[in-house]
């Protein structure tokens, strides 16, 4: 992990950019404190949908109305 000031960022982001492409390393951008983070962007994998189709099973009464007493503690 490397520490730049916003000034040194821009003038070498070009840089910057290779250096995390390249080493898959991060820079950290501070303005007297870290405020900001450059690193490889990963895509996050699609969801399979379906997955737990069969496997989950709900209530019959899972919708139906909550007794008086019980429901105070949500209001």
């Amino acid at each position: 992990m490397q520490f730049v000031n916003i000034h040194d960022a821009k003038t070498n982001l070009s840089k910057y950019l290779a250096q995390v492409v390249n080493d898959h390393s991060t820079i950290v951008i501070c303005n007297n404190k870290p405020v900001a983070q450059l690193s490889e962007y990963k895509p996050k994998k699609a969801r399979k949908l379906g997955i737990w189709k069969g496997q989950i099973k709900m209530a019959d009464d899972f919708n139906d109305e909550m007794p008086e007493d019980f429901m105070k503690y949500f209001i």
